[in-house]
């Protein structure tokens, strides 16, 4: 029962926490009536809580490992009692800088449930599990939304007191309804940290997070001023639209592991990618309210998916550092959502405009989507050579001329040739001198006229031993229909 509770504990753990992470953002027009906030530092507090929110992840990923969900949830919500009640009774900018900073603890709970919940469920649904365990992000919508509406009935101040009822209620629940049976991986941290750092993979699927997460935070964020500032509507309406935002990326997130489980994860970050370069020009080239809408909503959607699609490759890739692995990707996309509204201000400081932010948040897109379709390719490529490598036959590739150009492993076991022994030279080299000169001419006539050939043939080893084979050779022609290789496969006949 309680290994059955842990998905919907989990990701109600993750949305209050993520409530804890954004409440400052949606409430920054009513904490500036009554906290004198220089107008260059609206970006920063909005964006500080972010920091330890994504650096935190890796240390939390690692600790779900080894101490469990449970107990990383507990402290957590214990930590976040003290900057949440510091807030509440903030007089000064400074205090918010400080406060937020210590706000993200409640980000960085991501990276617990991610490491977490895939030991309860087999590998084929692990996509659809993260996504779904991922909705937690509603927390930043209902906080987008409920702040703004709580802060005009009650005040700021007590709005951000009720999360300390929040908090306290689920240390308790965690501590009744916790797993205390969950599974442990106990291994050194640095030790996980060297085993992954120098993959190239990982730093791609970072840069994935980077962008889609990254993008989502970002916006959470930055829309609530960004609408107010640009488009003149009230503080209430500002905090419902992004939510709307933050709804439909997190609602379809889910989609996006679903897909990754059922498809090709790399294809589907290739039209991920595509969706947010086309909602990044829109929004680059100052459109009315309804193409900024729409632009929005685009990468939204795209970026919801692509948050889904990403953490069904992480434990494709890092099976047994999950826990590392899922903390440093998580880790930058919480980076990615820190650094965008700070340039798009400091853009907007030099030019009067956010065009450029746009345009760079839609040509990194753009590259991300070079990126995955390169990966696809390695991917093929890589399965390619593992089946040619397994392979129970013996394998030798020649060029147009007959020139050999590769063998596989089996081909050396038959032969006792190694690959640098025969690439360049003609299969000759393996004859034996019982087939008279008619019978290769035979061969050849044949696979110029039928594009294949297959018979029994006595050829030699590399130690002298004459050895019968069954030998099957085919033409590998191009699109336009030139032979480009012959591949001639064997088996040795007793």
């Amino acid at each position: 029962m309680i290994r059955k509770m842990q998905l919907p504990l989990q990701t109600v753990n993750m949305l209050v926490g993520f409530i804890c992470w954004v409440i400052i953002s949606p409430l920054i027009p009513f904490i500036s009536e009554d906290v004198n906030i220089p107008a260059e530092q609206v970006a920063i507090i909005t964006a500080v809580p972010v920091i330890l929110g994504s650096v935190l992840r890796i240390p939390l990923g690692y600790y779900a490992n080894v101490i469990g969900a449970r107990k990383v949830f507990i402290a957590s919500f214990i930590l976040l009692l003290f900057p949440i009640y510091y807030i509440s009774n903030t007089s000064s900018h400074i205090d918010l800088l400080i406060g937020g900073f210590f706000l993200g603890i409640g980000g960085a709970m991501f990276s617990v449930g991610v490491t977490s919940l895939p030991k309860y469920y087999p590998k084929e649904k692990h996509g659809l599990i993260n996504g779904i365990y991922g909705v937690g992000n509603i927390g930043t919508a209902i906080a987008s939304f409920s702040a703004p509406v709580l802060a005009v009935q009650i005040g700021w101040q007590n709005t951000i007191r009720l999360l300390l009822v929040v908090l306290i209620v689920f240390i308790v629940i965690n501590i009744f309804f916790g797993d205390r049976q969950e599974k442990l991986v106990k291994q050194p941290l640095f030790g996980q940290i060297k085993g992954i750092i120098n993959n190239e993979k990982l730093w791609v699927i970072s840069l994935w997070y980077f962008i889609t997460f990254g993008s989502f935070v970002a916006f959470t964020v930055f829309l609530p001023n960004f609408l107010i500032t640009n488009y003149g509507i009230d503080n209430v309406d500002a905090g419902i639209r992004t939510a709307g935002f933050i709804a439909l990326a997190t609602f379809i997130r889910p989609l996006g592991g679903f897909i990754g489980d059922k498809f090709d994860p790399l294809i589907a970050l290739i039209f991920t990618f595509l969706g947010i370069t086309i909602g990044g020009i829109i929004l680059a080239f100052s459109p009315t309210f309804m193409l900024f809408s729409i632009g929005c909503l685009l990468v939204a959607a795209t970026a919801g998916i692509g948050n889904g699609l990403v953490f069904k490759l992480v434990p494709q890739y890092f099976n047994k550092q999950a826990g590392i692995a899922n903390g440093f990707v998580s880790m930058m996309g919480g980076l990615g959502g820190f650094f965008p509204p700070l340039i798009l201000t400091l853009i907007h400081a030099i030019t009067g405009q956010y065009a450029i932010g746009f345009m760079l948040l839609s040509q990194v897109a753009l590259a991300s989507l070079i990126l995955a379709g390169w990966m696809f390719y390695q991917n093929k490529v890589s399965i390619a050579a593992k089946v040619f490598n397994s392979m129970g036959q013996g394998v030798l590739v020649t060029d147009e001329h007959g020139k050999i150009t590769d063998i596989n492993p089996r081909f050396t076991e038959i032969t006792g040739y190694e690959a640098d022994e025969v690439r360049g030279k003609n299969p000759s080299i393996l004859q034996s001198g019982e087939q008279d000169p008619a019978y290769y001419s035979n061969m050849w006539d044949m696979l110029k006229r039928e594009g294949i050939w297959q018979g029994e043939i006595t050829n030699r080893k590399k130690n002298g031993e004459l050895y019968r084979q069954w030998l099957n050779i085919k033409e590998v022609r191009s699109s336009e229909g030139e032979i480009e290789r012959y591949v001639g496969t064997f088996s040795e006949i007793d």
